[in-house]
């Protein structure tokens, strides 16, 4: 997968003096369906996640609450996306090293995922990655 693929999703949007509300649906917002939500929080200052890439899973990753960075790479060029608004989401297709880091006192990050936790589709070296996408 190429970069240019990623996208910021903007999601709908309800504001009302008593709370906002937003949300996302499966193949209307996001093109996939959920099969797997995890979220990440208490990530003490200056830690990393991520680290790998996913060869057929793909992402979608809102910030709840707070902000954090998403560094994407495709192996031949790399892009840091902000996230710090849980009405806006990052697609993350598959084929892409990524790393969240820069995370914000409080933040919460909330993954959806297009496949259930399966550790051989996971990517952990970062030089076969780059040899995967050589071929």
């Amino acid at each position: 997968m190429k970069l240019n693929d990623v996208k910021i999703i903007n999601l709908p949007k309800f504001l009302d003096e008593r709370g906002n509300l937003s949300f996302v649906e499966e193949k209307n917002h996001i093109p996939f369906n959920i099969e797997r939500c995890y979220w990440l929080y208490d990530v003490p200052g200056g830690e990393e996640r991520g680290g790998h890439a996913y060869k057929d899973n793909c992402e979608f990753i809102i910030a709840l609450s707070g902000s954090f960075d998403i560094v994407l790479d495709d192996g031949k060029e790399k892009k840091t996306y902000s996230l710090n608004r849980s009405y806006k989401g990052l697609y993350v297709p598959n084929g892409l090293w990524r790393t969240m880091n820069n995370f914000s006192t409080n933040s919460l990050a909330l993954i959806l995922s297009s496949m259930k936790y399966d550790e051989l589709d996971y990517i952990r070296s970062y030089d076969d990655f780059l040899k995967m996408n050589i071929l």
